[in-house]
């Protein structure tokens, strides 16, 4: 057989001899099945860049030892390991978990495999297996989202700090650096925080800021105030105001002279800036110079 041939067929130009001839030889078998794999996959992108800095450092590494290899057997190893990359993306990114999250400024409603309800709040991260979803309605949870569940197995909802089930409820739950907060506004939810649980009824809430737990605290309405494009707090260190200010306005927030640790009750829209830097700095007794998409919060001296 001429070494042509394969080439030749891969390109449909062999004739109808050359075809037959090409047939009978031993290789033609494993060289068809190759092709009939390699037509029903759909590869996944490739970042080229990085696929050319792995072959030049490869290449590198073997400059001392180079073997020059039959053609047939050159393009079976080629092949084989075009396939192997193939399949192995194709399985590792259909096992990838779901993932939905949120920018400053912005709110995003998801809805579940099972048609539990969830709505993220600004700078917020969500992540679940819709493969695994039958087997254990779970979520992973970064940042601020209000959940309404559908009834069913146990849902949870995991987080760095803690960890938060229910059956089927709504409730909300904040997730921020040395802030963790869960809301019950129907039904019972179960909180773990320090291995420790805590049983919230309708209408109350469980506070820790950097590790330390507040006592339960009671919460009207039927859903967080955010969901109504405004932020309520009640007796929390001003410094998390500040942050969810920016959050909510995506507007850089830099202070002067003020004690971020002194504590804020009260509440600022979230979609007027003008009196959301009212609302925060009149209760606190500071001022505030807004310049494009910066503020500086500043108290003066005293004397």
């Amino acid at each position: 057989m001429q070494e042509n041939y394969l080439a030749k067929w891969l390109n449909n130009e062999l004739s109808e001899a050359e075809l037959t001839e090409f047939k009978k030889s031993d290789e033609y078998a494993s060289y068809q099945r190759i092709l009939d794999v390699s037509n029903t996959l759909e590869a996944p992108e490739f970042n080229a860049d990085e696929v050319l800095m792995a072959v030049n450092n490869r290449r590198t590494l073997q400059e001392t030892k180079v073997v020059q290899l039959n053609p047939f057997k050159k393009f079976m190893k080629v092949a084989a390991v075009a396939a192997f990359l193939v399949l192995g993306s194709y399985f590792y990114l259909n096992s990838l978990d779901e993932k939905v999250s949120t920018q400053y400024a912005e709110n995003r409603e998801v809805v579940l495999p099972d048609n539990s309800e969830v709505v993220l709040n600004a700078d917020s991260r969500l992540s679940y297996s819709e493969k695994k979803w039958d087997k254990e309605r779970n979520v992973n949870l970064y940042g601020e989202a209000f959940f309404k569940v559908a009834k069913g197995k146990r849902f949870t909802v995991a987080t760095d700090a803690g960890t938060v089930a229910v059956l089927g409820t709504q409730f909300n739950v904040e997730n921020r650096k040395g802030f963790f907060e869960v809301t019950c506004f129907e039904g019972l939810v179960s909180v773990t925080f320090d291995g420790k649980e805590t049983k919230l009824p309708a209408g109350s809430s469980f506070l820790a800021i950097n590790g330390e737990i507040r006592d339960e605290l009671e919460s009207n309405g039927s859903q967080p105030s955010w969901m109504n494009a405004e932020s309520t707090f009640e007796s929390i260190p001003l410094k998390y105001v500040l942050q969810e200010f920016e959050r909510q306005h995506n507007i850089t927030v830099e202070t002067e002279h003020v004690n971020t640790a002194q504590l804020y009750t009260g509440s600022f829209s979230n979609t007027d800036t003008n009196l959301a830097l009212k609302s925060i700095s009149m209760p606190s007794q500071i001022k505030f110079k807004l310049e494009g998409d910066k503020v500086l919060f500043y108290a003066e001296k005293a004397e």
